[in-house]
């Protein structure tokens, strides 16, 4: 049986090899996700400058009262408030990090909405 220790260090093993081969600018920032067992957190970040653009999160006051917990439908809400935030700042291309999660559940939500809401990748 996989430990929970074991779970986070291969998970951060397979960010840390992703990150080395994608990068955000300003033009196409980088869409990253991160999960808790409570919350769900999406931000885009221009790597060149080390800047956050934009964050959504289920903890966001739009969403607080809505979304409950880190599964498909608070993952939906949060990926359609970083599709309007990054549409409020002229941004519709980016590069998607999925934070070394398996591209499943709800961070395939959290993409899948993030689509509809208008962003390319």
């Amino acid at each position: 049986m996989i430990s929970k220790i074991d779970r986070r260090l291969t998970r951060k093993r397979r960010h840390l090899r992703v990150r080395k081969k994608i990068s955000g600018t300003s033009e196409r920032p980088r869409l990253s996700v991160y999960k808790s067992l409570s919350h769900i957190y999406a931000q885009l970040i221009d790597d060149v400058r080390g800047v956050t653009l934009a964050h959504a999160s289920t903890l966001d006051p739009e969403l607080k009262n809505v979304a409950k917990g880190a599964n498909k439908e608070s993952a939906r809400l949060v990926g359609k408030l970083i599709a309007k935030k990054a549409l409020e700042k002229g941004i519709k291309d980016v590069v998607f990090d999925r934070g070394g999660y398996i591209y499943h559940g709800t961070i395939k939500e959290l993409a899948d909405a993030a689509r509809e809401g208008g962003l390319n990748f």
